[in-house]
């Protein structure tokens, strides 16, 4: 049973994570790492699946080996991430207090990609 409810909440977190791709301010990589720890603990064929994607599965590789990310891609993620969140502040959103929160969430994320995800140093 506990198998089944992993499987689903790996599912979701999946889900999840794609929608963070193209979602501003929703977090990808938090996701996927944690589908798959989910997919490990409890269907091998998942697990396998997700760490074999062919966009995906080197990231969370990656990360799961060092338990850290290089300085290029913390750059990377958080000017993307403000980037996108800029946009949707200038022109998807019209709510004063929906911009706000937003760019709330912003400042989280960036706090923690940059002083609780550790760096990895090639």
């Amino acid at each position: 049973m506990l198998k089944i409810i992993y499987i689903i909440l790996g599912s979701l977190a999946v889900i999840l994570g794609v929608f963070g791709i193209i979602v501003p301010g929703l977090p990808t990589t938090p996701f996927l790492l944690l589908a798959a720890w989910f997919f490990f603990r409890s269907n091998d064929k998942l697990y396998k699946l997700l760490i074999n994607n062919k966009f995906l599965g080197k990231y969370i590789c990656r990360y799961e080996k060092r338990k850290a990310i290089t300085l290029k891609t913390k750059i990377y993620s958080i000017a993307l991430m403000w980037l996108m969140i800029s946009l949707s502040v200038v022109f998807l959103i019209s709510s004063f207090s929906a911009r706000i929160v937003v760019i709330i969430v912003g400042l989280i994320g960036t706090i923690v990609m940059g002083f609780v995800i550790k760096t990895y140093r090639e």
